[in-house]
């Protein structure tokens, strides 16, 4: 499964530099940050949606673009799947709520 968020993050690398006319991934750039980042939370909102009707096709739909989005802005922002990945890796064993914690205190 991480092969798969690997790829597409590659592929939304690769196209961030394409025509805004022959690429999704460039037009959505083009259009700025911000609006990578207001995509992301109306994506954010139909994941909720989706679960919240119980409709498992259409939650799995929603939450593919919900990551595809959230790859594509952490591209954006200089931020790779790896220093994700990493994150976690770190947060692996702590209890949510002590990891919590430990964020309010930084």
């Amino acid at each position: 499964m991480t092969d798969t968020l690997i790829r597409l993050e590659q592929t939304i690398l690769a196209r961030r530099e394409a025509s805004p006319d022959s690429s999704y991934v460039a037009r959505l750039r083009a259009k700025g940050r911000g609006k990578m980042a207001q995509k992301l939370g109306e994506e954010a909102v139909e994941t909720v949606i989706a679960a919240l009707t119980e409709d498992k096709a259409a939650l799995t739909g929603e939450a593919a673009d919900l990551l595809f989005h959230l790859i594509a802005l952490l591209a954006d922002c200089g931020v790779s799947l790896a220093d994700v990945f990493a994150e976690l890796d770190r947060r692996e064993g702590t209890s949510g709520l002590d990891e919590k914690a430990g964020r309010s205190k930084q």
